[in-house]
């Protein structure tokens, strides 16, 4: 009889089919998932003139599904550490798919925020199971390389939505643009055959057989036997909360919940609410769609290359260097220049706001052991749902007030500046410290955190 550590196998595993398989279909879902969210804002102008909308009304509504973001990251980030992260994905999926359709029969504002906020709850849940699958999967040389590959669908989803809207709505109306958003319901059989359940699950369930068919994936040359007994290093089938605050972890916690608030309320206050700063500023509607494009596209190149630099060289110093620049190109976008400019700065701040809020769930999903990873980026996405909410009832507010156009995007700008601060306070001396030495990183027991923990 063996005991075979089952992470080791992971973390030294090629690159193969399997994974491939597994980024394919947590990019998909995450494309459709931010989809449905993302489309407030591209509907908002057209909302706003249609039910006669003050911008305090508009921005209430677009904080609905918000709201529900953060009881889905809340109760379905735990929740999969009990009953599995596949069955929640599932779940999620369902939830967002169905009532997204039913927004497009809204009659009114009051309608419409019900069921964006029962949507919000499968949208809020589905990204922290996503992030926590592609994490425990991935072999460790590659990890933020491929969680930010797969998350890099968080600008997919929102290119395509700008793109549809610049082309449905004229023609189709925004109504539109929901029943497009049914479509995963389609996909969740395929999902539901390909995608792998928690290995950590399994093995705290001690489901052998479906340990072993999935080691024998990861790794081709694995010969499982029935005698073999499996672990992971300080996986236990106890989750709570408090292991976000024990060994050492509690300023690194809240250091995480400042950055997420801080991060997440410019992304859903750009992305509620930057078509309507430009069609304010002169810009037709279909200009402004284009600006919500360029900032989505930014945040994919922003993404990609951010977990690309955090393997080289460490994901706290891309995420401090990114907010940084972040605040910079926020200011800059209040100050009006050429349209090139205008376009760039735009791509910047999309690459280094959404593009860090995707590197932030990666970070934070290698910081946490196993055992307590969906718990730690279902509360840190929960309490950043804060931040969501008050990033577009923050813009509501800044438009009614009929501000200066910079000062706009400087209200925008000092989040960031914030939440760099906030990270250069998140000690990597605990990260991965479980109530036992763990075997998890054993690099920990003789020598300083590797760069990429």
């Amino acid at each position: 009889m063996k005991t075979i550590n089952v992470q080791e196998i992971i973390d030294q595993a090629r690159f193969n089919g399997f994974h491939k398989l597994l980024v394919f279909w947590c990019f998909i879902m995450i494309v459709f998932d931010v989809y449905d969210l993302v489309v407030f804002g591209v509907v908002l102008p057209v909302l706003m003139e249609e039910w006669n909308l003050t911008p305090v009304q508009a921005g209430a509504l677009g904080s609905y599904a918000l709201f529900g973001m953060m009881f889905g990251a809340f109760i379905f980030g735990a929740l999969s550490d009990r009953i599995g992260r596949k069955i929640c994905i599932v779940i999620c999926m369902l939830t967002f798919t169905i009532f997204s359709f039913l927004v497009a029969f809204s009659t009114g504002p009051a309608s419409f925020g019900i069921m964006r906020f029962v949507a919000g709850f499968g949208i809020g849940g589905l990204m922290p199971n996503a992030v926590a699958l592609m994490t425990e999967y991935a072999p460790k040389k590659i990890r933020s390389l491929l969680t930010t590959l797969m998350f890099s669908g968080y600008a997919v989803g929102g290119i395509l939505a700008a793109c549809l809207g610049i082309w449905l709505i004229p023609d189709y109306g925004w109504k539109s643009l929901f029943y497009i958003g049914t479509l995963p319901i389609l996909l969740i059989p395929l999902i539901i055959k390909s995608i792998p359940e928690s290995i950590g699950f399994l093995v705290i369930k001690n489901k052998k057989d479906e340990v072993q068919k999935v080691l024998k994936k990861i790794e081709p040359n694995f010969i499982p036997h029935s005698d073999d007994q499996y672990y992971i290093p300080g996986k236990t089938a106890k989750v709570n909360i408090g292991q976000l605050f024990s060994n050492g972890r509690l300023i690194s916690t809240l250091m995480f919940w400042i950055t997420f608030f801080m991060c997440l309320l410019m992304v859903y206050g750009l992305n509620s609410w930057l078509p309507k700063l430009m069609t304010k500023a002169g810009y037709p509607l279909g200009s402004s769609l284009s600006f919500l494009l360029a900032l989505n596209f930014g945040a994919m190149i922003g993404a990609i290359g951010g977990g690309w630099l955090g393997d080289k060289f460490h994901l706290r110093k891309v995420l401090i260097i990114f907010l940084s620049i972040a605040a910079v190109s926020l200011f800059l976008l209040g100050f009006k220049g050429s349209t090139i400019a205008l376009y760039v700065l735009i791509a910047i701040a999309g690459a280094t706001t959404i593009g860090t809020q995707i590197l932030l769930y990666t970070y934070v999903a290698q910081f946490y052991p196993m055992d307590a990873r969906s718990t730690g980026i279902g509360w840190a996405s929960g309490v950043g749902r804060v931040g969501g909410i008050v990033g577009p009832l923050l813009g509501g507010y800044l438009i009614s007030m009929n501000l200066p156009f910079q000062y706009n995007f400087l209200v925008f700008a000092i989040p960031g500046a914030i939440g760099a601060l906030a990270i250069c306070f998140v000690s990597l001396k605990y990260a991965f410290k479980n109530s036992v030495q763990s075997n998890e990183h054993p690099n920990l027991q003789t020598q300083p955190v590797h760069p990429n923990t």
